[in-house]
């Protein structure tokens, strides 16, 4: 084979690939390689949140047609789960955030997002509290497809399904909520999202002398929608591990990934980023 024919052949057998998988890097989905820590397994705490604008409008997917509720009140439904992984794991959802398998979460076809959801294993009575953030599953047998770490809590890892109640949590009124409401509101405010537990002096310090030294940081995501900026920016945070800060100017925030040294590996961490559901993500240098 002449090196025309060769070049040919590998540039057939990459579309081929890019179509077979679109978005994502592999083809089946697949279990992650370690088990969710007991952090990772509490309950996701309910609280009041306004409909993301991404994910719910009326949409077809297989030429089926399927119709988001106007709001969860008094909605129950039995039938069976299923649960998405490492295949899924940091692309976005279909509200805009992104996917963590080891975070509370589920899709699920038809309600609000987010909605805060009670999910009950019947064969075990085993629950677990997850929120909405995502549409599927798109089969015909399965009513909810859970994150990793809510199939674990449920026990149903093993079988990979398992027949469930959901029940929507749609009262916000006790104390407790009340209080967790205040908190989550609070911590939504346009400040830096950080992995680090650093005290905020030794943070910002660290963030000085790192700034020094560093001359690039990735900017992720420019949105008017502050919910979607901070959703993201504390996902991206906690899937990194990396300094991610949201700022704000005229009405736009910015999702920010950062102080970063130049190399191979901001290099790598951009690749990855832009595969992941952000193929706008771009380096910017720091101002001097």
């Amino acid at each position: 084979m002449n090196k025309t024919a060769l070049l040919i052949f590998i540039t057939l057998f990459l579309t081929a690939c890019s179509k077979q998988y679109g978005r994502y890097q592999q083809a089946n989905d697949s279990t992650p390689t370690r088990l969710p820590s007991a952090g990772e397994l509490h309950d996701a705490v309910p609280r009041a949140e306004p409909h993301s604008r991404g994910g719910n409008k009326n949409y077809t997917v297989r030429g089926k047609h399927y119709q988001v509720l106007k709001n969860a009140e008094n909605f129950s439904q039995t039938g069976i789960a299923s649960w998405y992984g490492k295949k899924f794991h940091g692309h976005l959802t279909s509200n805009g955030e992104i996917y963590d398998m080891y975070a509370m979460s589920a899709a699920h076809k038809n309600l609000p997002l987010p909605t805060y959801a009670k999910v009950t294993n019947l064969s075990n009575n085993k629950s677990v509290i997850v929120r909405v953030n995502d549409r599927g599953p798109f089969h015909e047998s399965r009513v909810i497809d859970l994150s990793y770490s809510a199939a674990y809590k449920l026990d149903m890892l093993k079988t990979g399904t398992a027949k469930v109640r959901i029940t929507a949590i749609t009262d916000f009124s006790g104390k407790k909520t009340q209080a967790v409401s205040a908190a989550a509101q609070s911590a939504s405010s346009p400040e830096p999202a950080t992995a680090s537990t650093l005290s905020p002096t030794e943070t910002q310090q660290t963030q000085e002398q790192n700034q020094a030294k560093a001359q690039y940081y990735i900017q992720i995501l420019a949105t008017r929608d502050q919910q979607q900026a901070q959703a993201t920016a504390t996902a991206l945070a906690n899937l990194y591990q990396q300094n991610v800060s949201l700022g704000e100017k005229n009405g736009i925030f910015r999702v920010q990934m950062g102080p970063l040294e130049q190399g191979e590996s901001l290099n790598s961490l951009l690749t990855t980023l832009q595969q992941n559901g952000y193929s706008g993500a771009y380096r910017r240098k720091l101002l001097q």
